[in-house]
C-alpha cells in the first residue's frame, strides 16, 4: 500500500557487530548494493546493538538511497520497562536506534514480536507520533499471527494512522505456517510481505551433511 519500492532480497544484518566483524560487514553491504539491493535489516537487539552501529555507519555515504528497518520490543536491559512496547519504550528504542545507526530517521520500524502484557492501542498511537515527528516514516509486524496483523491494521484505522506497511514471518520450505494465514491477513491488509530465514538459517544451503 506504501508505494515504496524495494530489491527482490533483503540483507538481514543479525550477525553483523558480532560474529561478521565491521570490515567484513561494510564489504558485503557495499556488495550488496553493487547487485541492486536497496534493503536492510536488522534490529536494535542484534549483538546488544551492535549491529546498528556497523549498519548505520557502512550505509551512511548512500542512507536516502537504502531502505532501512530496524525492530523493537526485545528486552535491551535489565528492568521491567527495558523491553515491551509501552508508549515509554517504544519512544526510547526508537531514540536509541536512531543514535546508533547515526541517522535522522527509521524507513521501517517492525514491531519484532508479539507482546501481551501491553495494549496494541498504546504501541500503534505511538508510533503514529514518531511518524509524524518524521522520525519514521512507515512501520510493520514480525512475528504477528494473522488475527493481530488484522487487530493492528483496524487500529491504526481506528486512530487515523497509516497501516502498516509490511508482515516479517519465518517462511522457508521447511516451515511453511506463514501459508496457512500470516500470507493472506498481509495481503487482505495491503501488507508486503518479507520473510526471515529464507534458508532455515543455512540448512538449506547444502552446507551441512545429512
Amino acid at each position: 500500500r506504501s508505494g515504496i519500492k524495494v530489491s527482490r532480497l533483503t540483507l538481514g544484518t543479525m550477525m553483523f557487530g558480532g560474529q561478521t566483524d565491521a570490515a567484513t560487514s561494510q564489504r558485503i553491504i557495499d556488495k550488496a548494493f553493487d547487485q541492486g539491493i536497496n534493503s536492510i535489516d536488522t534490529a536494535d537487539v542484534y549483538n546488544g546493538g551492535q549491529s546498528e552501529v556497523v549498519v548505520g555507519e557502512a550505509i551512511k555515504a548512500r542512507r536516502d538511497d537504502w531502505v532501512l528497518a530496524t525492530k523493537f520490543s526485545n528486552p535491551m536491559g535489565s528492568g521491567p520497562n527495558n523491553g515491551g512496547q509501552s508508549r515509554k519504550y517504544i519512544i526510547k528504542a526508537v531514540e536509541d536506534s536512531l543514535r546508533r545507526l547515526d541517522t535522522d530517521y527509521i524507513d521501517l520500524l517492525y514491531f519484532h514480536r508479539a507482546v501481551f502484557d501491553a495494549p496494541l492501542e498504546e504501541g500503534v498511537r505511538a508510533i503514529g507520533d514518531l511518524i509524524t515527528q518524521g522520525k519514521l516514516r512507515y512501520f510493520g509486524v514480525s512475528n504477528f499471527r494473522a488475527w493481530r496483523i488484522a487487530e493492528v491494521s483496524h487500529i491504526a484505522d481506528d486512530l487515523g494512522i497509516d497501516r502498516p506497511i509490511a508482515s516479517q514471518p519465518l517462511y522457508n520450505i521447511f516451515n511453511r505456517v506463514a501459508e496457512v494465514e500470516q500470507l493472506t491477513a498481509a495481503s487482505h491488509y495491503g501488507l508486503g510481505t518479507i520473510s526471515y530465514s529464507p534458508l532455515a538459517r543455512g540448512i538449506l544451503t547444502g552446507k551441512y551433511q545429512p
